[in-house]
């Protein structure tokens, strides 16, 4: 009888480590679907957030891109390399949730969902309004 409370205990702590393990799963560098950019991303408090850490092309014209199509024309100079484009989620229930995208292509932001399919393939979803209305791309982890 004196070990089902130890052994309980030890469960108990191997249950929340892998807990743990499970949230911070979708951090690290991500390679978009075109192979364009990396995404990294990282957290900050109890949320995630993610910048491009790499460009295939970062200059044009002998210059770095700047996020031209940005609404704010104040923020149309900064350079995309290291732009914070995903922010806010936070993890629940296995996915991380209620966050942004912001399409540098565009200068749009949409609310956005991601989720991971296995250890190396993640599912970035933005949308507008409700989920259904909106369209998922899948990015592969950067080894």
């Amino acid at each position: 009888m004196r070990k089902f409370p130890i052994l309980m205990l030890l469960f108990v702590a191997m249950a929340s480590t892998a807990f743990a393990q499970s949230k911070d799963a979708v951090v690290g560098k991500w390679l978009n679907p075109s192979g364009e950019g990396q995404i990294e991303i990282y957290k900050k408090a109890d949320k995630y957030y993610g910048k491009l850490a790499w460009l295939k092309e970062p200059n044009t014209n002998g210059k770095p891109k700047v996020d031209a199509k940005n609404p704010n024309t104040n923020l149309q100079n900064r350079p995309l390399l290291n732009l914070e484009i995903l922010k806010d989620f936070v993890y629940e229930d296995g996915k991380w949730t209620n966050g942004t995208i912001y399409d540098p292509k565009s200068g749009k932001t949409y609310s956005c969902n991601i989720s991971l399919k296995g250890n190396d393939v993640m599912t970035v979803r933005g949308y507008i309004g409700i989920s259904l209305l909106g369209r998922s791309e899948n990015f592969k982890r950067v080894k």
